[in-house]
């Protein structure tokens, strides 16, 4: 379903589809209100929603589209995914699965065509879908890793496609005074890191900071990872600071997940937890690896909830994790250990 307040784009972007047989454009609306009407009567696996829009707007609608879809995945196509990259990341934080620019009415051949295709087959099928392609196979009892206990001397989380909504999910049921330092590396470009901070400190009603080098850890407060780097972490005369990596790494993200849980397991030990949530790709099985290895605790997000079963996928697949559960549930019981608020 294309919804977009402009005929031009809804007319062009029905065309791109319509010339790849991967996809069948069944319904377009010209507002949020007329999308959720048609869906009373059309089952959809992808909306293409535009985010600025008469009457009802793109992200007031986001909820309800959500659910009267029955889960099927939301792709941000418009404008604001440039200059209202707050608008964005709040789409992103209510469920939407990606974002795209929008260009100008007489830009819309070429690379956009392109960007979108590999869009659309990337976010998949809506999970209800009995043909929906599964990235990595759950097994029906997965071997858990031994689980840890103690306070938890930092927390690390990893996430990519989807990732935001299960950030919020996440953050809805870690108490506030969760004392230990919690670091997150999401997958997004550079431009968005401080609305994405801005974002995660709303949530989670902490502070949030955008990483740099030499940043000093506290406890309770929130560390992102820059767009154009990894977060490594070095301890030094008894504090811990923070290092960006600019290296490759194995998995070719930037920033990547596998350096920050790598930092975390050689400074904390057994003290390290590391939460791997929906993402496409493997990213975060390395460092997962070290965190094992140190003695701390990996989790992983549930497939029923993911978007993209792919990085906790791998991560449960191999054995590495202690639990499987959905955001809010990896929340409570990282709870329940509690966070060392004394951890220098």
């Amino acid at each position: 379903m294309i919804v977009d307040d402009s005929i031009v784009a809804r007319t062009v972007i029905s065309r791109i589809l319509e010339g790849n047989d991967a996809f069948d454009v069944v319904a377009t609306a010209g507002h949020a209100g007329e999308a959720l009407d048609l869906l009373a009567r059309v089952q959809v696996d992808i909306i293409l929603l535009d985010v600025e829009m008469p009457g009802l707007d793109g992200l007031t609608a986001l909820p309800d589209l959500l659910a009267r879809s029955h889960g099927a995945r939301v792709l941000i196509v418009s404008s604001a995914a440039a200059d209202g990259a707050v608008a964005t990341v709040r789409a992103l934080t209510l469920g939407a699965a990606d974002t795209l620019l929008k260009p100008g009415a007489g830009s819309f051949a070429g690379r956009f065509a392109s960007v979108l295709t590999e869009r659309l087959l990337r976010i998949g099928h809506a999970p209800e879908a009995a043909t929906a392609p599964i990235p990595v196979a759950e097994p029906a009892e997965p071997t858990l890793a031994p689980a840890a206990h103690g306070p938890v001397g930092c927390l690390a989380i990893g996430a990519s496609t989807g990732g935001l909504h299960a950030l919020s999910d996440f953050f809805q049921e870690l108490p506030r005074d969760f004392a230990a330092p919690i670091l997150v590396t999401q997958h997004l470009p550079p431009v968005f890191m401080p609305y994405f901070a801005s974002q995660l400190m709303e949530i989670a009603g902490r502070q949030a900071h955008v990483a740099e080098d030499g940043m000093r850890l506290v406890p309770g407060e929130l560390f992102v990872a820059p767009g154009d780097g990894h977060l490594g972490l070095v301890r030094n005369r008894g504090s811990v600071r923070i290092r960006i990596d600019r290296n490759p790494a194995p998995t070719g993200c930037l920033p990547s997940v596998d350096p920050m849980f790598a930092a975390v397991a050689s400074v904390f030990g057994a003290g390290a937890v590391a939460v791997v949530l929906t993402g496409m790709g493997r990213d975060g099985l390395i460092g997962a690896r070290d965190v094992a290895a140190q003695g701390g605790e990996v989790l992983a997000q549930d497939s029923r909830t993911s978007v993209v079963w792919g990085m906790p996928g791998a991560v449960a697949n191999a054995g590495l994790a202690a639990a499987v559960l959905s955001p809010g549930q990896l929340a409570q019981r990282i709870a329940k250990r509690g966070g060392a608020a004394a951890w220098n």
